[in-house]
Parts: C-alpha cells; structure tokens; sequence
C-alpha cells in the first residue's frame, strides 16, 4: 500500500498557489453533436442549467444543418482556475458583434456591456439581473458560446482591456488628444465563474442562425404549443368568480370577439400569497363542472400560482421536510430539486387542476426582487445553496409542470416570471410587471437569442392610442394576451378603436396556420419564430447606421456600435414576416429592409428593397413587410382555435413577383402524437406560367398522415 504524505502535498500546493497565483488550463474538448463541442475546464459543479432543465438534444434537427469544423475562436480560449474561481477569457475581433447574454430589455447589441447574470425581476437596466439571464452568446462573425453554470456569472463582454494583450489599447494624453476615449478598446469576453470549474459549450455557424438553431435543438428543439395556446387570451380579474368568468366569455361572444383560454389570477385559490393551491368554494362551488363547461364552450382555463406553499394548504405539512429554510410570503418553498419534494407538489396540481381538465399555468414570481424572495444564505433538503436555487427555479416549475401534461399526452402553453438556459422546449412564455411597450419590443427581440419566448401583453392603457399600438403589437408575438387582472380592461374598453382592435384579432386567428406552421419549424430546426433583423439574410447590421448619430469611429472603439448601431424596434415573425411596430406619439417611423424586394403585408404593393423606408400607417395599422416570393397561409375567421383533428378551409396568399415555395406543418394540434411520427408536411409552390399568370399547388399529406386542410383557395396579393 503506497502512503501520501498530505501535510507536503498541503504545503507544496500553498507555496504553489502563492508563487503562480493563476494556473491556465487545457480545456478538454468533444464533440456532442453536430456543430457542437464542449469543453470541460477544471472541476465543472455536479448541477448546471442544462441538466435542470433536463432537456436531449433533438438530433433529427441537427442533420439539416451544414457540416462545419470547430471555429478558430476556441483554440484562443483562456481559462485559469484561482481560488475556486473560474475565470474564462474569449477572443472578439474589432468589428465582431454580439448578441444575446439572456433577456435584455434596452439593447440588441451587447458588446462592451458588463453583465451580473442573475435571475431576477427587471428593473429597469440592462445589467444581467432579468427574468432568463441566460449565459449564451451569439457572435456575428458564426459562432455561439454558452458557459453551462448554475452560478451568477459576471460577464465583461468587450469590456476591460489586459496589459498583455497583442491588442492592447495605446495610452493616449487627454490633456491634448481629443481622440482620448473613457472606454478603451477590449479584444475579449471575460466570465468569472464562482466555482472550480466550468462547462463552456461552443456552437458553430457558418451563420448567427445556424448558431441559435443548434444551440436550440442541444436544448431539444423549440416548443410546439397546441393550436388554441396560438389564439387569443384575456386574464380575468383577481377577484372574480365561475359566474364573472362565464360573464366575460359571453362577452366576447356577443361583441364577436375570438378567445381561446382564459386566465384565472389569484382569486381562485382559497388562499394566495401564499398559496393553497386549493379552489376557493364560494367563488368555484364546482370546479371540476365550471371546468366541463367552458371546455365545452371551446375555451380553456389557465390558473395563476406561484409555488410557496401556505400553511393552510393540505400539502403543508407533508411537504415541509421537503422546503427550504427560508419562506417567501410566510409560505414554504418547495424543494423541486428533490423528488419527493417535487412528487408532493405535483401530485396537488395533478389532482385538483389537470386532472379535472385545467389546460396550464402562469407561475409567478420565481425570479425575484431580493427583499421578498430567499437570501442567498438560505439551505435546501436537495444540497444545492441558495444561489443555484435562484439560477434555476424558474426551469424546474416549468420542467415539472409541463411533465404532468406529457404523462396525459397532452399539450400545454402558460405563463412564467423566471427561465434559463436550456428551456427552448418548455412550453411557456416570460412575462413581468415592467410595461415599457419599446422595451417589450426590444425584449421579443432578445429573446430568440436565448431559447426563450416573450410577450409584449396588454394591460391597462392611457389612451385610446396606446391601446391600440400595444394590441397591435401582441398579435404578433408568441402569445397573443390582454392581462386584465387588475384592470378588468377588454378589447372593446375603449369603442373608438374597438373595431380596429377586432380586425386585428381576428387577423391573428387567421394566420394561425402561418403561426403553427413557425413554431413548428422552432420545434424540429431550432429556427426562432420571432428574432432579430441581424439573423436574417440580406440584412448587415453595418448599413444601419442610428440617425441621430452622424458617425463614430467603430473601428477604435466597438463598444459605441452598443448604442450608435442597432435595429431594436422591427423583428422578423416567421419565414417571410418584418414587424415595425408604432408607438404612442408617433404617425410615421423608419423601417430598416433587408436586401431583396419587399412588399406590403396588406395590399401586396411593393415597398423597397435594402433601403431604409418611412411607414405612416396611421392609427389603424401597424407596419409588415413581405419578402418576394412569400407565401403565407391563412384560415377562415373563426372565434376559436381549430379542435384535434378539425379540418379547415384556406386562404393562401403569394406576395411580389417571384415564384414561391412554403412548406405547412400539420398535425393534431393538441397531442404528442407528432413525436411519434403522426405529423405531415405539406409542399405549397406558386409558379408563373407562361402566360404571365400565376399558379399555386398544395401537395397532398402522406398516406395515413394527419390532414387538416379543407378547401384551399389562392389570392395573389402582387398586381402584375
């Protein structure tokens, strides 16, 4: 038996760590799939975001992409280990942008920002503390870096300047050099992780969207919500009862208005804040009818909760061994890490709202403010520490609920406060109570960055103006929400818009084979449905020079392209979508197009191409483009999403002049059953003919493959 001697090895590692205080270290690579390596750097912590969310890459998704070899970048990685920190350095080039670093609310472009990566409610800045500070970043020269770290993480991203680098910024007499600049050039994106170690993960391009698309599908592949999750929601008032709620759907009824799912806030719990989790028997006498009753009207219900449990819940006691030492509210916090705690949880919600046909959640407050949720010196029955509790509590709700509508085959859309890295197939949207309608923009925008999915919602607004700007803007987005909870608002609140508002709801209803057909193409190619002009072809951010900014030296200092370069306010939604939407106050605004001839959503009149294009839409539009050759399906008008299995006539649009070519997506539109290979796609082409005219065919499902369509017509949007 050989013997150590560890007082020497003690005492050789002291003199070591005082002598070399930072040790480099060789990154260990391996390829995890196409396009994908990681790199293992020390001793990586056990518990890390991607195994939270418990997400299997979608490897089908990967063989559609290009074969690429494993960008120069990561032969450039730096990484030391000190005093159980981790420190990791990156290259960045001068021109090279970045994007992403989780859900930021006021820029696109991140270089030169310093971030905190911490899971918490907005307030206000860009600084990392938000609802999905989601440790990924995209390059615009084709390549992705995601540090796979349950930690906070800070982030100097372009930001810092060693003296060392081959780089480094010259020194330069502010006294009488007036090209002296306050922020000094930086060649790098540095990470200090709080552990000993660390998962990098680096994703290869060729393009910004190949970067994202298989960062999307190592995260198994975007969510497919159920058709009726792509309809209309409106959230009901705190307080109101089964009768109020049936109220409000006979409503929307009468004034001809579509709804799909109904939100109920705090008010159907017997108690909230904490929670029981319990319906509140004068308000819900008969939940389980109430429930059978608006199901039977085509419409769904979706519960508001947050996971603190109260003592007067029926589960207190038995899930208080399984609870973290702090409360939040005066309620326990559930333990989600461990899989009695989680069992006990679930098992309630199984019981008294799924089981009896609830179709989701919205599971708020999980991100923060610090002053109400646990402090960091906080313990759990699972072994992790607070902070790791904080990093990923918004992933387990979202992972065990979306679990118990799996188990009954069947598919979920809600609502939640907090997100991370690796929820790209939860099917949940992020909302918070920040209400900046550009800062929503921005934010839906960021948000295809990251794997996440955001709703600019309607509340409350000022003016008739508003109202309509906001609710212009929610049609086009993953969740189409008025959040009336304590407005009591409706579409109609304000009548000299209300029939504005109604033809754009009913324009969202639809496009809902369009809008299926992209969160499809999210699910199996990891392809965001709402994302960033910088993502799309044609578009080079360099020709989108901000106009009130006259010029700026870039190449000495990239940072000022965070605030002086930057399309923040226009996305794509979809294939063939661009959205600009308008603001209050505004009657015309600049739209950015990429490269290739543009048309007009609505009359099929061609706009631009490449150039920049002012929109005056006037109060009852909002601006949207469409790419030449676009093809965009639509369904009749209807008040609800079409039923599992439920056939329904098309209207299918061709824009501009060249031939087109649009693949549909279909299945049952409610079930898991597509996992199973029970989905199809279906080839639609428009060919000019010989004659000048246009021809359109819609291919026909395989045998035994779901079909959906009915009658099929064509409009040819462009006049020739």
């Amino acid at each position: 038996m050989r013997y150590f001697n560890f007082k020497l090895i003690i005492s050789t590692a002291l003199f070591m760590a005082v002598l070399f205080p930072a040790f480099a270290v060789v990154i260990k690579w391996h390829n995890v799939e196409p396009g994908v390596w990681k790199g293992v750097v020390g001793t990586p912590e056990v518990y890390s975001l991607l195994g939270a969310s418990g997400c299997e890459p979608l490897k089908e998704g990967f063989d559609r992409l290009p074969e690429v070899n494993m960008p120069e970048m990561a032969s450039s990685i730096v990484c030391e280990v000190v005093n159980g920190k981790t420190y990791l350095r990156f290259p960045l080039e001068k021109k090279e942008q970045l994007y992403g670093f989780g859900l930021n609310f006021q820029t696109v472009h991140q270089r030169g920002k310093i971030f905190n990566l911490h899971v918490d409610h907005y307030g206000g800045k860009d600084t990392g503390r938000n609802h999905a500070p989601v440790p990924f970043y995209v390059s615009s020269k084709g390549y992705g870096v995601l540090i796979n770290s349950s930690r906070y993480l800070t982030v100097y991203a372009g930001s810092g300047a060693r003296k060392d680098s081959p780089n480094a910024p010259k020194a330069i007499d502010r006294n009488t050099d007036k090209s002296w600049k306050a922020r000094p050039y930086s060649d790098a994106v540095s990470v200090l992780v709080p552990a000993e170690g660390a998962e990098i993960y680096v994703f290869a391009g060729p393009t910004p969207m190949d970067v994202v698309r298989r960062y999307n599908l190592l995260c198994g592949g975007g969510t497919l919500p159920p058709r009726w999750g792509l309809g209309f929601t409106q959230r009901t008032k705190t307080l109101f009862t089964a009768a109020d709620v049936e109220a409000e759907a006979d409503a929307f009824e009468k004034n001809g208005f579509p709804l799909d799912f109904i939100g109920l806030e705090p008010g159907w719990q017997s108690k909230a804040y904490p929670c029981t989790f319990e319906w509140d028997s004068s308000r819900y006498p008969d939940p389980e009818g109430f429930v059978k009753k608006m199901l039977d009207r085509k419409i769904r219900l979706n519960l508001w909760t947050n996971p603190y449990v109260s003592p007067e819940s029926g589960i207190y006691d038995e899930i208080y061994p399984y609870s973290g030492s702090h409360t939040v509210w005066c309620g326990i916090v559930p333990d989600l890490a461990t899989d009695k705690g989680r069992e006990i949880w679930t098992d309630k919600l199984q019981k008294e709202h799924v089981g009896i046909g609830v179709s989701g959640y919205k599971i708020d407050e999980v991100d923060g403010y610090d002053h109400y949720l646990w402090p960091d010196v906080a313990t759990f029955p699972s072994g992790l520490d607070a902070e790791q509790m904080r990093q990923t509590y918004g992933l387990l709700v979202q992972r065990s609920t979306a679990d118990l509508y799996r188990a009954r085959n069947l598919r979920t859309y809600g609502l939640v406060r907090a997100s991370n890295a690796g929820a790209s197939s939860m099917p949940y949207v992020l909302y918070n109570d920040y209400y900046s309608h550009k800062d929503f923009i921005t934010a839906l925008i960021n948000s295809g960055f990251s794997g996440v999915l955001w709703t600019p919602e309607v509340r409350s607004s000022k003016s008739a103006e508003e109202w309509v700007r906001r609710f212009q803007s929610v049609v086009f987005s993953p969740m189409a929400m008025i959040n009336a909870w304590s407005s009591g608002t409706k579409p109609w609140s304000f009548p000299e818009v209300a029939d504005n508002i109604k033809e754009y709801a009913i324009l969202r209803m639809c496009m809902m084979p369009y809008w299926y057909t992209e969160f499809a193409r999210y699910h199996y190619d990891g392809i965001p449905p709402f994302r960033a002009m910088s993502l799309e072809p044609g578009f080079n951010y360099e020709d989108a020079m901000s106009t009130e900014i006259k010029s700026a030296n870039l190449d000495d200092n990239p940072y000022l392209e965070a605030v002086t370069k930057e399309i923040k306010d226009q996305y794509m939604a979809g294939e063939y979508l661009l959205v600009a939407p308008m603001f209050v106050g505004e009657t015309s605004r600049k739209v950015v197009l990429p490269k290739g001839d543009w048309y007009d959503f609505y009359t099929g009149e061609y706009v631009g191409n490449g150039q920049t294009i002012t929109a005056e839409p006037g109060l009852s539009g909002i601006p949207v483009y469409v790419r030449d050759g676009a093809i965009i399906p639509m369904m009749e008008p209807r008040l609800h999403a079409p039923g599992k299995g439920e056939k329904v006539n098309l209207e299918i649009r061709h824009y501009g002049k060249a031939n087109g070519a649009y693949r549909l997506y279909d299945d049952d539109g409610e079930t898991f059953d597509y996992e199973k290979g029970e989905y199809s796609w279906r080839d639609i082409k428009v060919v000019r003919q010989k004659d000048g005219t246009l021809k359109g065919v819609i291919s026909k499902p395989g045998k035994g493959k779901p079909d959906t369509v009915g009658k099929v017509t064509w409009k040819f949007m462009t006049k020739s």
